[in-house]
């Protein structure tokens, strides 16, 4: 298993950054299509969030697959690959698996234990599989990653850790009053009608608002969903659908809007929501001088959760020819940012991407402009003569703060949940609409309480990674085991033909007795070391028991081979004797 993830979330990048970053429904297919399509890669997926833009790939090489993948992400994203190197992280082998794992249970989400990643996961695999770009090894993982999520939300109550994004937002649209008490009554217009627009509004509901209007570019789907929502037996609630045109009236009628599309631009203006405003009120919507508190300040969550070790040389520092010299760590590693991309200081990094790309750099870094000295000298004697004349160095003081007025109570909430936004940031500081957007729920989520189940699923994720990793050791010996099988079914069969060109007098039922014998011999003496193999590989290190397997009885590479890409697993010699012989004795 050579798995690799090269991805940034809202744990590595601030959400600006996320933002540009973010990826159309066209981009992730033309990036899962050019993955595949590059020599390090054999298999690849894409797993794009409000929140996170990963990359896994099957590769036969660290270096060139870091490289490619990081160039990959850069092209597709349209953020230049030097910008966005400082916030790339890189997870290999167990610890991509380990990482994976942990976003399906929700504890690499911004809100802990949300269960929304679960559908993002399968959405993903599903397109891969359409694409073909998933194979074995990207089919179990992300299969088990579901099973992994489903066990830790049943066995844990990780649950109450946890939320959606769309409860988590409310929450703060209505600054820690309960929900249900603050949506009591009020009208609530969602845009978009994709599955969190859907849970946005079941979510609405259920919390008790007096209407609900659903706007999209397709009717029909936003139909769809008004009957969804008002043939449900769990609500009581009004609901409509009206086209995209119709969102500036609807909002002059509205108490909070919802809006999650997948638009690449802006929804919703300042000057639509300001309109809204003074369409309610009467007065124009002033912008403030300062930013609403916890509503957005450009405050980014801290880098965390990411392990920065030196890369093992078991995998990597077998590539002829690399430049870095790498320490010796157990299997498995993740780093972060530039070391991410480059394991190594900026000096090394040149001569390392000259030689992953064949001569050309991988990144062109920038050298900081000199400083000028001669003013810095300037600058000292001019203090120094200050201090001659006053007596001290002046101060540089702090003008005096000056009271903000306060701002009016919002007559509109807004919930932007879309990735890049739809709604304006200046939304902020518009006097009479309050605004959360992902940016604010990612500051907010820093001080979110973490339950004590958080510890548990943790384990749970911990023993999963083990035995998948033990079940991927073990496959990879079962073309080997199969391929000594076939041999030995083959010396069998030789063995006997030769027999019958000796004894031509020979009965059937002589021959068949004779045949049975011969074959029981050869299973017996072959069980117990297929099976002890087995166990063996299964083990941490236990990759060299195939080759030896190999070396021992002389397997012919290319039989192995055909076992592996004919996807079987099992170890029934005739379905396998087709795949060719081996070089066994005769």
């Amino acid at each position: 298993m050579s798995l690799l993830v090269v991805g940034l979330s809202h744990r590595s990048a601030p959400v600006s950054v996320l933002e540009r970053a973010s990826l159309s429904e066209d981009a992730r297919t033309k990036l899962l299509l050019d993955t595949v399509a590059t020599e390090p890669a054999t298999e690849g997926a894409v797993l794009a969030t409000c929140n996170r833009i990963e990359l896994y790939a099957d590769v036969d090489k660290f270096h060139a697959g870091v490289a490619e993948l990081s160039t990959l992400l850069a092209r597709h994203s349209g953020v230049g690959l030097e910008e966005l190197t400082p916030y790339l992280y890189v997870h290999y082998e167990d610890r991509a698996v380990h990482h994976l794992f942990s976003v399906a249970c929700g504890l690499d989400s911004m809100v802990v234990g949300e269960g929304q990643i679960l559908g993002q996961i399968k959405d993903s695999l599903a397109r891969a599989q359409e694409l073909h770009t998933a194979g074995r090894l990207l089919n179990d993982l992300f299969q088990q990653a579901l099973r992994v999520g489903k066990r830790a939300h049943s066995e844990t109550g990780i649950d109450r850790a946890g939320q959606s994004l769309v409860t988590f937002g409310l929450e703060q649209l209505s600054q820690g009053a309960d929900v249900q008490d603050w949506a009591n009554g009020k009208r609530a217009l969602v845009i978009g009608a994709g599955s969190m627009s859907s849970l946005a509004a079941a979510t609405l509901a259920r919390a008790g608002v007096a209407e609900i209007v659903i706007a999209n570019r397709t009717r029909e789907r936003a139909e769809r969903l008004v009957r969804i929502l008002t043939e449900g037996d769990d609500t009581n609630v009004l609901a409509r659908a009206v086209p995209m045109d119709a969102v500036p009236a609807e909002l002059t009628r509205a108490d909070v809007a919802v809006s999650c599309t997948g638009a690449t631009g802006l929804v919703l203006s300042a000057g639509t929501i300001a309109a809204a405003v003074e369409g309610r009120t009467g007065a124009p919507a002033a912008m403030s001088e300062t930013e609403d508190q916890g509503a957005g300040s450009g405050r980014t969550a801290a880098r965390t959760d990411v392990r920065e070790t030196p890369l093992p040389p078991t995998t990597v520092g077998a590539e002829e020819g690399c430049p870095l010299d790498l320490a010796t760590v157990e299997p498995g590693f993740s780093l972060l940012g530039e070391s991410a991309v480059a394991g190594i200081d900026a000096a090394t990094l040149e001569q390392h991407g000259t030689w992953v790309d064949g001569g050309t750099s991988l990144l062109e870094r920038r050298r900081e402009p000199g400083t000028d000295t001669a003013a810095d000298a300037e600058l000292i004697t001019a203090l120094a003569a200050t201090a001659a004349t006053v007596g001290r160095i002046p101060e540089r003081r702090r003008p005096e703060p000056v009271a903000a007025p306060p701002r009016p109570e919002p007559v509109l909430f807004v919930l932007d949940l879309a990735m890049p936004r739809d709604v304006d940031a200046a939304v902020h500081r518009l006097a009479g609409a309050r605004l959360v957007d992902i940016e604010s729920l990612a500051e907010a989520s820093a001080d979110a309480p973490m339950a004590s189940d958080v510890d548990q699923v943790r384990r749970i994720v911990s023993d999963e990674v083990a035995a998948f990793g033990a079940a991927q050791r073990a496959a990879h010996i079962t073309p080997t085991v199969v391929a000594l099988r076939t041999m030995a079914a083959d010396v069998v069969t030789s063995e006997i033909a030769r027999l019958e060109g000796r004894l031509p007098g020979l009965d059937d039922k002589h021959r068949a007795e004779i045949t049975q014998t011969v074959r029981r011999v050869v299973d017996k003496l072959l069980h117990s070391p297929t099976v002890r193999v087995k166990q063996l590989a299964a083990e941490p290190g236990g990759a060299g028991y195939a080759d030896a397997l190999r070396t021992l009885f002389d397997l012919d590479p290319e039989t192995v081979a055909s076992v592996s890409q004919a996807g079987n697993g099992n170890d029934k010699t005739d379905d396998f004797a087709k795949n060719g012989k081996n070089r066994g004795p005769a």
